[in-house]
């Protein structure tokens, strides 16, 4: 170099990088701020006073530099945005998980809850309407009375059911245990057709009208849900 040093010509570059900011400060709005480089008295010298080709160069390096600067706060920023974006959806996803989680949760806890109602529907059910008397437990008798048939009924049949399955007892067969329809052959308290079919309560069906009691009960519940319900149907259709 002819006309400056080589530290003169890094105040030059640093001058020049000074400019550029100045010249692009004013072009924002802003001052340009003195420095080191401008600070420097007995080395300084002018952009304009290298030769073209090296004040290109100086404006190369700064524009370079500046550019580099530009692309570090980028990639910084798009960097942090990423974090910012994935921790979000970090968070959105924790809160999913724990949300489902807890559905199951609730859902498991309302499936056992509704198990135990119906099970406890059940229980109620049966015990309304089913029988915990055996006919096993009636001494058997040659015969029985109207009043004595009766009295056994009211042991087997739940009391809340006792007038229904009365009221179809007086309709089939009057409350005679060795009725038989002169037509069909049906026999018994309820009029079982044919009347073997009561043999699954008891092989005594023909003679025991704790038998008999204890299957027509047993025929009303897996029919009709009950004797009232059975009553129900009876009167609408004259039969059940």
């Amino acid at each position: 170099m002819s006309r400056i040093s080589t530290r003169g010509f890094a105040v030059a570059s640093a001058t020049a990088v000074t400019a550029v900011g100045a010249v692009m400060g004013v072009a924002q709005g802003s001052v340009a701020q003195p420095n080191d480089a401008e600070a420097t008295a007995d080395d300084s010298i002018l952009l304009a006073d290298l030769p073209a080709g090296q004040q290109a160069d100086v404006q190369t390096s700064a524009m370079t530099q500046q550019a580099s600067v530009q692309a570090i706060a980028a990639d910084t920023t798009a960097r942090k945005s990423a974090e910012e974006t994935a921790r979000k959806q970090a968070a959105k996803d924790a809160v999913a998980k724990q949300q489902a989680a807890q559905d199951a949760a609730d859902q498991a806890k309302a499936d056992k809850e509704a198990k135990e109602a119906k099970d406890r529907a059940e229980a109620e059910t049966k015990a309304a309407t089913g029988s915990s008397v055996d006919a096993g437990t009636f001494t058997q008798q040659s015969s029985y009375t109207v009043g004595e048939v009766q009295a056994i009924a009211r042991q087997i049949v739940p009391a809340g059911q006792f007038q229904c399955f009365s009221n179809i007892v007086d309709h089939e067969s009057t409350w005679n245990y060795q009725a038989v329809n002169a037509s069909s052959g049906a026999y018994g308290l309820v009029q079982a057709y044919p009347g073997s079919k009561m043999s699954s309560a008891g092989a005594d069906w023909r003679t025991n009208p704790a038998t008999q009691i204890k299957w027509g009960l047993n025929y009303m519940n897996d029919r009709y849900d009950s004797p009232c319900g059975a009553w129900d149907y009876w009167q609408a259709n004259g039969s059940y």
